[in-house]
């Protein structure tokens, strides 16, 4: 009896090389902001979600050298980093672009018109969820829930809020971003770009002049209940869709 010849194709499961170090320059920088990170924590692996994002700044996205550069600093294994690195998705795990675009497309945001627009700019910078602009600037992509219901639908980039967006505006949100234009958030602090942002979610601070206090916070429409309960006089909270100036909205009920 002869053996059958082995199906083509099938991969043979050899294990990945291991992961190429950081040269010696960057890894010597990037070892002294882990300290900095891992004296916040009793526990060092404790700081292993900042020190992901720490690396994240450092080329883009995770990548298995990143990963290789957690463990060897906390003490863990590969494994026990890759099983986090793959399980949230603020970590990317390939290149992506400078502004990372999500379209929320939870139940609310998708009725009051985030799947039209999730659609038409899919259509408009020709890719796909999770794909990035032939310059590398913008990668789009679905997400499950902003936490921003009351002003849906909403688009974010690089974590900054977009509030009531629109097909229209959302168009015109990415074209400034592709051309460089400034872009100025509904709520929250001037943009940055991916790798700026991910260094500031690694605990460091955002050394921009005013970035800390226009840092964005809950509108009116998140807090009416609030204002309620307070036994404060109800109004009507005010959004203002991109493009439009406060001034041209109205003012709030009641002031």
């Amino acid at each position: 009896m002869t053996a059958n010849p082995p199906s083509q194709g099938v991969s043979l499961g050899m294990p990945q090389l291991p992961a190429p170090d950081f040269p010696a320059d960057v890894r010597s920088r990037l070892e002294a902001d882990a300290a900095v990170i891992i004296a916040r924590y009793p526990d060092s692996r404790s700081a292993l979600l900042p020190l992901l994002h720490l690396v994240q700044s450092e080329e883009g996205h995770v990548t298995r050298t990143g990963m290789r550069f957690c463990a060897e600093t906390l003490g863990l294994t590969t494994a026990e980093v890759t099983a986090v690195a793959t399980f949230y998705t603020m970590y990317r795990r390939k290149p992506s672009g400078d502004y990372q675009v999500g379209v929320c497309t939870n139940t609310l945001c998708a009725v009051m018109g985030g799947d039209a627009i999730f659609d038409e700019l899919k259509e408009h910078l020709g890719v796909g969820n999770n794909e990035t602009t032939p310059d590398g600037k913008v990668t789009l992509e679905h997400i499950e829930c902003n936490a921003a219901c009351d002003y849906a639908p909403v688009v974010m980039v690089n974590w900054e809020f977009f509030d009531n967006q629109t097909p229209d505006s959302a168009k015109a949100l990415v074209d400034d971003l592709l051309a460089g234009r400034q872009v100025v958030p509904t709520r929250g602090a001037p943009l940055c770009t991916y790798k700026e942002t991910a260094r500031i979610l690694a605990g460091f601070p955002d050394e921009r002049e005013g970035a800390v206090e226009a840092g964005g916070g809950a509108g009116p429409a998140s807090l009416i209940g609030l204002r309620i309960a307070r036994g404060e006089p109800p109004h009507t909270p005010i959004v203002h869709p991109r493009g439009e100036a406060r001034g041209d909205a109205g003012t709030e009920g009641g002031e």
